[in-house]
C-alpha cells in the first residue's frame, strides 16, 4: 500500500469513527467475536456482499450507503449487548438474526420488536438508541458537535444533548436520559 492508499484508508476510518463512534473494521470485528459469526454470515445478516464488508472493515470504503444496513447495524449491536449480559441466549441470538436480516429498515422508530419490558414500555437503552440513530441519519458526528459548539454559549443544554446523543456512547445517553427523568 503506498502513502496515498494509506492516509485515504487513514481517512476513511476518521470518518467511520465520526459517523459511527468507531472504525467500521472495529465494530465488525465486536459484531462477529460477540455473536459467534464469520464474515460472510455478518455480511448476509445485514445485506451486504462479502466484498463491500471486507472494503468497510479494510477502510477501503467509509461509509454505508443503505440506510436499512446502518439499522441493522445497530440492532445486531443491541443483540450482541444482550447476549454478553445474558438476557438474549445463543439460540435466541440466531433466531433474532434470522429477523433483522429479513427486516427492511425504515423508520428508526418503528421497529419495536423484542425492545419492550415486561410492562410493554420500550426500554431505556432503547429509546437512547432511537434517539441517537435519527441524530445520527440527519448529521456526521463532527458536525453535530460542531453544533452543539455554537449552541453552547446560549443555550448549554440542548448543547449538552447533541454531545451525548450524537456524538456520545450510548452508556453516557443513557445516564444522561436517566438523570433527566422526573
Amino acid at each position: 500500500m503506498d502513502a496515498a492508499q494509506q492516509e485515504a484508508t487513514a481517512r476513511a476510518r476518521e470518518l467511520q469513527r465520526n459517523w459511527y463512534g468507531e472504525p467500521l473494521g472495529a465494530l465488525f470485528r465486536k459484531l462477529i467475536d460477540d455473536l459467534g459469526l464469520n464474515q460472510a454470515r455478518l455480511a448476509g445478516v445485514l445485506g451486504l456482499s462479502a466484498p463491500m464488508l471486507s472494503q468497510l472493515m479494510s477502510g477501503q470504503r467509509a461509509k454505508i450507503g443503505n440506510p436499512a444496513v446502518v439499522q441493522r447495524v445497530q440492532l445486531l449491536q443491541e443483540l450482541a449487548a444482550q447476549v454478553a449480559d445474558g438476557s438474549v441466549s445463543a439460540a435466541e441470538a440466531t433466531e433474532r438474526m434470522d429477523e433483522i436480516k429479513r427486516s427492511q429498515g425504515g423508520s428508526v422508530l418503528s421497529n419495536t420488536t423484542h425492545t419492550t419490558n415486561s410492562s410493554g414500555a420500550p426500554t431505556v437503552k432503547r429509546v437512547v438508541r432511537e434517539i441517537q440513530s435519527l441524530l445520527r441519519s440527519v448529521a456526521a458526528a463532527g458536525d453535530i458537535l460542531q453544533a452543539a459548539d455554537t449552541l453552547a454559549p446560549t443555550h448549554p443544554e440542548l448543547a449538552e444533548f447533541l454531545r451525548v446523543y450524537g456524538a456520545g456512547r450510548t452508556s453516557d445517553a443513557v445516564a444522561h436520559y436517566q438523570s433527566h427523568q422526573s
